[in-house]
This record gives structure tokens, sequence and C-alpha cells, in this order.
């Protein structure tokens, strides 16, 4: 059986405590970075999808101009006027 010494475990929390600080100081550095490129993505995203929606409805305008058809003015008799007789 092996037994920790004294000395082993505490490099070990210091490694630990070293590994957290580092890792912290670089998030911080990178973070900002990071969100700004999410952020470019999703504008990217958004402007993309706005694009093909605006297709749709252009298209979808035309199909319904193109496919609209005049009314006819149908003349089914002649107007009559009636009036109140007492």
């Amino acid at each position: 059986m092996v037994t920790a010494s004294f000395t082993g475990v505490l490099r070990t929390i210091v490694i630990i405590i070293l590994i957290y600080y580092a890792i912290k100081f670089l998030l911080r550095l990178l973070a900002p970075v990071l969100m700004q490129q999410m952020v470019k993505k999703a504008q990217r995203s958004f402007n993309n999808q706005q694009q093909f929606n605006q297709q749709n409805y252009t298209t979808q305008q035309a199909n319904l101009k193109r496919d609209k058809k005049p009314k006819e003015n149908k003349k089914v008799g002649e107007y009559i006027d009636f009036e109140e007789i007492d």
C-alpha cells in the first residue's frame, strides 16, 4: 500500500489552483472574442433568413398577381327603383 506524502498532496493542490486561475484568466481574455464571433454568426444567420423570407414574399406576390384574373362585370338585369305608396 502506497501512502501519500504531505508534500505530494500540497503540490497537487497548488497545481489544481494554478490550472484553475490560468483557465479563468484565459477565459477573460478570450470571452469577448468568442462572444463577438457568436454575434457575427447569429447576425449572418438572421440576415440570410431575412433575405430568404423577402424572396419568398416577393415570389408569392408575383404569383398572386399573375394568377389573379380580372373580374368579369356581369349585368344580370335592370335596376328598379321602388317607391313607397301610402
